[in-house]
């Protein structure tokens, strides 16, 4: 998903404008128009950066592996801030992210 992010920011950053107007709560809807689309380019980036860690972590293996689990189910409940649209596939991308977790977990130790 980093990549989408990079492709966003280099083709047009408007395309994040309306992504938290279904959000749950108006601290996130206020947050995304005034914090991220303020600098979108660069929350954008700084996004991307993020994703491309976690993914990483979870490529590296051993205790790297289990914050970038913790992380990505992490994203993915924050995400349902955004909406009830989310939620449809929040919940079972969560459900299946806890599963990969926990057969990874005991194999990547400590």
């Amino acid at each position: 998903m980093g990549g989408v992010h990079i492709g966003i920011v280099a083709a047009d950053t408007e395309t994040y404008r309306h992504f938290a107007d279904g959000a749950l709560f108006g601290f996130v809807r206020t947050g995304w128009s005034e914090v991220f689309m303020a600098a979108p380019v660069v929350w954008g980036l700084l996004l991307a950066a993020g994703e491309i860690l976690i993914g990483s972590m979870l490529l590296r293996g051993g205790r790297p592996a289990r914050v970038g689990w913790v992380c990505t189910v992490a994203f993915q409940v924050l995400l349902m801030l955004f909406g009830w649209g989310f939620w449809a596939w929040s919940i079972p991308a969560v459900f299946v992210l806890i599963r990969g977790a926990r057969t990874d977990w005991q194999r990547l130790g400590s």
